[in-house]
C-alpha cells in the first residue's frame, strides 16, 4: 500500500474484483465455507491466533484454516482484496483509506487489541523524548498506521516537522525523516544504525530490547491512553451473505480476548515458537510483551496502562479522533479524500458493532473488558498527553 502507485492498486483490485467501484463478487457463504485468516507476525493478531489455537472457532461450529502469516501490510491488503483472507486484522487507518479512497466495501467489526506498540531507540543513543528526534531517521510500518499518526502527534507538539525524503538527504535540525520498513526488519536496521528509531507493534520492541539492548523511548499507550491499534475487518458482502457465520466468528474472538486478559503468561507461550508457533519469536520475548511495563518506563504511571491490552468494543470517539488526525498526518500520496470526510459519518459507515455487542453480552457485558462509565458504558473520552 505504502509504495503502490494508483495504477498498481487498480491492477491488483481489477484482477480480483473487476474494478474498484463495484463491490467484489465474492463467493457465496451460504454453505459452510472455511474461514480464512491472515496476519502479520505481530501481537496485534493475538485474538485471532488464540481463538484458533484454543479451538474457539471450532467450538462455534466454524471451519477455520490455520491462519496464514505474511510479512508486510502490503501483502496482507493484496491478499484481502484477492479473497485469500476473509477475516483479518488491520491497522485502523488502513480500512479508512480502503473504504473512503479506494471504495472497497471493508467493515470494521471490533477492536483487536489496545496499545501494543512503542517507539524504540538504541540503548546507547541520546534520544529520550520526542524533542530529541530532530534531524533523525525514523521507521514506521505503514503510512496509514496508528504508529505514523501517534508519532506525528508527538513530533508536532515539539515543533518538529515530519518529512519524507531519501535517507541520504540532509535534514534540518527540526526535521524528522520518516520512511516505511517492514516490522521484522526494524530491529536489525536499528542495530546497524541505518535508522535512529522505529515505532512498531510488539514483539519487535521487546525483541530489540532483549536481543540488541535497545531502549523504549515511549510506549504508545503512554501517549494515547488505551488506544486502538489493529481492528478486526471483513468484506461487507460477506456480512450480508452469512451473518450467522460472522456472529460465531466474533463470539470466538471476544472469548479469546477475555482469555488473554486473564492468562498473559499462557498467551505468550501459545503464540511463541515454543508453543503453537504462530509468531517466530521465543517465549521469553513475548513474556516481556504480556508483562506489565515497569513504572519507571512510563511517563504516566497513574494511567496504569498495559503494554498490550484487550478490549473489543470500537468506541466511536476513537474512530472520530483517528479520522480527524489522519487529516493532519503526513503520508506519501494524495490525501484529498480526507479533506471533506466527515468523521461522524465515516464512523457510522465504516464500523459495524452489532456482532461485537452481542458477543460481549454473551461474555458478561462490556464491563468485563474495561472500567467504563457506568452511565454511558459505550462512550468514552480520548486522553492524549505527550509531555
Amino acid at each position: 500500500m505504502d509504495t503502490w502507485s494508483r495504477r498498481k492498486f487498480l491492477k491488483t483490485a481489477a484482477a480480483t474484483c473487476s474494478g474498484l467501484i463495484l463491490p467484489c463478487a465474492l463467493p457465496s457463504f451460504a454453505k459452510q465455507t472455511p474461514l480464512k485468516l491472515g496476519y502479520l507476525p505481530i501481537t496485534d493478531a493475538t485474538p485471532l491466533l488464540v481463538a484458533h489455537g484454543l479451538g474457539y472457532f471450532s467450538q462455534e461450529g466454524l471451519q477455520v484454516e490455520r491462519p496464514v502469516m505474511v510479512r508486510s501490510w502490503k501483502i496482507l491488503i493484496e491478499s484481502f482484496l484477492a479473497g485469500k483472507f476473509n477475516l483479518t486484522h488491520m491497522l485502523f487507518p488502513i480500512p479508512v483509506w480502503m473504504r473512503f479512497k479506494q471504495n472497497i466495501p471493508v467493515k470494521v467489526l471490533a477492536w483487536d487489541h489496545t496499545n501494543g506498540s512503542a517507539i524504540t531507540v538504541r540503548g546507547d543513543s541520546e534520544i529520550f523524548k520526542f524533542s530529541d528526534l530532530g534531524g533523525k531517521q525514523v521507521a514506521v510500518p505503514s503510512w496509514y498506521s496508528m504508529h505514523n499518526l501517534i508519532l506525528q502527534l508527538g513530533l508536532q507538539t515539539q515543533g518538529l516537522t515530519p518529512v519524507i525524503k531519501p535517507q541520504s538527504a540532509k535534514l534540518s535540525p527540526n526535521e524528522v525523516n520518516l520512511f516505511i520498513l517492514s516490522p521484522p526488519d526494524m530491529p536489525t536496521a536499528l542495530l546497524g544504525k541505518r535508522i535512529d528509531a522505529f515505532i512498531v507493534a510488539e514483539p519487535f520492541n521487546a525483541l530489540a530490547q532483549i536481543k540488541f539492548n535497545a531502549r523504549i523511548m515511549r510506549f504508545s499507550g503512554d501517549i494515547w491512553k488505551n488506544h486502538p491499534c489493529c481492528v478486526i475487518v471483513t468484506n461487507e458482502n460477506i456480512i450480508r451473505q452469512n451473518r450467522v457465520m460472522m456472529q460465531k466468528a466474533m463470539n470466538a474472538i471476544v472469548r479469546a480476548q477475555a482469555w488473554c486478559q486473564k492468562n498473559p503468561k499462557e498467551t505468550a507461550h501459545l503464540l511463541s515458537r515454543d508453543g503453537e508457533g504462530y509468531l517466530p519469536v521465543p517465549e521469553k520475548v513475548l513474556a516481556r510483551v504480556f508483562a506489565p511495563p515497569a513504572r519507571t518506563e512510563l511517563v504516566h504511571p497513574n494511567w496504569d496502562v498495559a503494554r498490550i491490552g484487550f478490549q473489543p468494543f470500537p468506541f466511536p470517539s476513537a474512530t472520530r479522533f483517528i479520522v480527524e488526525q489522519m487529516k493532519q498526518t503526513r503520508v506519501e500520496g494524495n490525501t484529498d479524500f480526507l479533506t471533506s470526510l466527515d468523521a461522524g459519518l465515516a464512523t457510522r459507515e465504516l464500523v459495524d458493532d452489532t456482532f461485537v455487542r452481542k458477543a460481549m453480552d454473551e461474555m458478561g457485558g462490556i464491563f468485563k473488558f474495561c472500567d467504563c462509565n457506568i452511565q454511558t458504558p459505550f462512550s468514552r473520552e480520548e486522553i492524549v498527553e505527550i509531555n
